[in-house]
């Protein structure tokens, strides 16, 4: 790492030598932790910061932001990853102000995109599938970026007329039917697509706000995914915390939250008959409720992460142990690890994402430990984190290059060793 900054590179060592039980720590944390600024990171001439995932050349809401989470610990002290963080924030203005209901941006107004599908799409677009979580990544980012150094440049008014138009959308799609968003796309799985013509399955009112597709890329089953509107509950608290927000913007962002909120309390929950009252990933509002949870974040396993919820709260700790058990149809346990998956990647997959999630909201330092061992085991030799790997052979792995598991496995590791 010697051509990396020195607080990257003092973190590093500080990480490793709180962990001396784990050797393969010396080479594996520095790889991951640097992995999002060495590789995925470019510095526009606007002073933004654009960031590609890994193996896809284009820029996710929800993924630039958790893959320089972790540098909010540098940019305490170091200006130039304040400044990153900054650069980061500015382009998912900008992309928001683009479009609200794309999830996936191109560099350039170059017109390359994933499928030509039908929606609305534009030169700046790769994907455009409307994702309430995304809307959420640039307001917690922006907040925690400004809680960690106090400085709140960034929160200039290309920012602040960004926010207004993350309430318009979440307000509107509050009533789907009253949103000119639709999404086809042709000769693909039927998770890549929305059903009834592009508009999705039928929807009541609940106060939660609709999503079109999960963190996963993946279409909804049914459209209120409950995760994403936790998170939206904990953005718009933050965002009505930051220092320039005017009364008005603050009482609309904390009215909503609160019928967010509201909604999640009132339809979110099921009673199931092994672990009792428990949250559900998706319902519709008409009755019908999806009971599983997903690898990727936000996710059920995730709310004390988010900020929803303290890890002790009891509706959490019944969740928590429907997610990590055989009741959730994608959690997986073979010889190699035991876990949770996605229906986005084979069966029989574990994704690092949620060993790491897993860690993060565990209150037990031995489960913490043996996470961490069990992630070190199951990288398959390449010494970074993976999409996903065989929940029997780790040798067997998608996507070898994917920044977000790197930087939340970096996250997970800073947190083990008290940093």
């Amino acid at each position: 790492m010697s051509d990396l900054p020195q607080s990257m590179t003092e973190m590093a060592e500080r990480v490793v030598s709180a962990l001396p039980q784990f050797p393969r720590l010396a080479a594996v944390f520095p790889a991951t932790f640097a992995n999002t600024f060495s590789t995925t990171l470019k510095l526009m001439e606007d002073g933004s910061t654009f960031v590609i995932t890994g193996d896809i050349p284009a820029m996710w809401l929800r993924d630039s932001a958790a893959q320089v989470r972790p540098y909010l610990q540098l940019a305490k002290h170091d200006s130039q990853f304040a400044k990153l963080i900054a650069g980061v924030v500015k382009r998912q203005v900008v992309n928001v102000l683009i479009d609200p209901y794309a999830n996936a941006f191109n560099e350039a107004p170059n017109g390359h995109c994933y499928k030509r599908d039908e929606t609305d799409m534009g030169p700046w677009i790769w994907e455009r599938k409307y994702e309430l979580d995304s809307l959420c990544a640039p307001l917690l980012l922006a907040h925690d970026l400004w809680a960690v150094t106090g400085d709140a440049g960034h929160i200039d008014p290309f920012f602040m007329a960004a926010a207004q138009v993350i309430l318009d959308t979440m307000e509107r799609e509050q009533r789907h039917e009253n949103s000119s968003y639709r999404f086809q796309r042709v000769d693909c799985p039927p998770t890549d697509t929305l059903g009834h013509d592009g508009l999705g399955s039928p929807v009541g009112y609940t106060g939660m706000s609709w999503s079109g597709f999960r963190p996963s890329d993946d279409s909804c089953q049914y459209h209120y995914l409950v995760p994403s509107n936790m998170m939206a509950v904990v953005a718009l608290q933050k965002l009505a915390a930051l220092p320039v927000v005017d009364a008005a913007l603050k009482s609309r962002a904390l009215k909503l939250a609160g019928e967010i909120r509201t909604g999640i309390e009132t339809h979110g929950k099921v009673q199931h008959p092994e672990f009792g009252e428990i949250y559900a990933y998706e319902v519709d509002g008409l009755g019908n409720s999806n009971l599983m949870d997903d690898a990727n974040v936000p996710s059920l396993l995730a709310m004390p992460y988010l900020g929803y919820c303290e890890p002790d709260d009891p509706t959490y700790l019944a969740t928590r142990a429907f997610a990590l058990s055989a009741a959730n149809p994608f959690y997986f346990s073979g010889v190699a690890a035991r876990g949770i998956g996605s229906p986005h990647t084979p069966p029989n997959s574990i994704w690092p994402i949620a060993l790491c999630m897993q860690g993060l909201t565990s209150s037990s330092r031995a489960e913490q430990l043996a996470l961490l061992s069990t992630l070190l085991e199951t990288d398959g030799g390449t010494g970074l984190m993976h999409e996903s790997f065989d929940k029997d052979d780790p040798a067997q792995f998608t996507r070898p290059w994917f920044a977000w598991a790197n930087s939340l496995f970096a996250d997970f590791v800073m947190q083990v060793a008290g940093v």
